[in-house]
């Protein structure tokens, strides 16, 4: 991120928030009082900035402008499934794209038994089941996969956890790693599911919708459900967690996995290549750190050493 980008961003954050209509929380002629913060700074170094009830991201460079505004018209296109944005197109500031969205409460990390996991997997089923109303471009997960385990390459080639992880990536077919057309091209996809995914808004009802349209585009719908999947097969995630997720899934008729019966036949490649895109990542941070890696970091190694003997089975090249 450039120094410059968060003070810009913020500004215009702000002049967004008190030019929209009807927006109550206009400080007038005093100082002002919006509760205003910094959310997130991505790893992809998106940027996102809060003032009042109006939320400015930018986006990661080199995003493409195009591809971007199907991504946004989409998510406008599917109230209830997806947060509307504020303005239907992107806008540049400093040389980056940046998108505008009310603001909503995300799931609250300090509390894991309140996590929605029955939501969360009815809106992927509502989501897949939903035919794309614009063209968007496929999704990007595999492609920030393969991102993840090039950067780890050519980071940290010699750190012990290096080779387990590229062995488990090499064992995986080509379309998992961003090297082949995906074998579905007609479903929509969120492409990058976890729970900081989602927002309760007051204008839904309160209920929960899907954020971060970054990833947005067709693809295999397995790759939704393949963050918790792995995370439960790694012993991150309880069985009663995971259970109650592929549950609501099915009862909501997601296309991903079969509606009974083992669900790995579907969902294995796509486990597989998050759990190897997860580790990438943390070992990659740790050794930027200069620290040993964690009990739960050490879990997804061990997790790759594990799948790299066994070559994974797939439909698609």
């Amino acid at each position: 991120m450039t120094t410059d980008l968060l003070p810009a961003l913020t500004a215009h954050a702000t002049a967004t928030a008190h030019a929209r209509r009807g927006d109550r929380t206009h400080p007038g002629t005093g100082p002002c009082r919006c509760p205003a913060e910094p959310l997130v700074t991505g790893e992809d170094d998106t940027t996102v900035v809060r003032h009042a009830t109006t939320v400015a991201k930018a986006h990661a460079p080199g995003t493409g402008p195009a591809h971007l505004a199907l991504r946004v018209a989409t998510a406008a296109a599917l109230p209830g499934i997806l947060l509307p944005p504020l303005s239907p197109a992107p806008v540049v500031l400093h040389g980056r794209l940046v998108t505008h969205w009310p603001y909503g409460v995300p799931v609250d990390p300090d509390d894991p038994d309140a996590a929605p996991w029955e939501s969360a997997a009815t809106l992927l089923a509502r989501l897949h089941r939903t035919p794309p109303p614009l063209p968007v471009p496929p999704m990007r997960g595999p492609g920030k996969a393969a991102h993840a385990v090039a950067r780890l390459r050519t980071a940290v080639p010699r750190h012990p956890a290096t080779t387990p992880v590229l062995d488990a990536w090499a064992a995986l077919p080509a379309w998992a790693r961003g090297e082949a057309p995906t074998p579905d091209t007609a479903t929509l996809c969120h492409g990058d599911f976890h729970l900081g995914q989602l927002i309760r808004h007051p204008a839904a009802g309160d209920s929960w919708l899907l954020i971060d349209v970054d990833d947005l585009g067709t693809g295999v719908p397995a790759w939704d459900l393949a963050r918790p999947a792995a995370w439960y097969a790694c012993g991150l995630l309880a069985p009663d967690e995971w259970h109650r997720f592929l549950t609501a899934y099915r009862a909501a008729g997601g296309p991903a996995v079969p509606s009974d019966g083992d669900p790995w036949a579907t969902l294995d490649v796509p486990a597989r290549a998050l759990t190897a895109q997860t580790a990438a990542r943390a070992v990659t941070k740790a050794a930027a750190a200069g620290r040993p890696l964690d009990e739960v970091e050490r879990s997804l190694v061990d997790a790759c050493a594990r799948m790299g003997s066994v070559r994974a089975s797939s439909p698609g090249p």
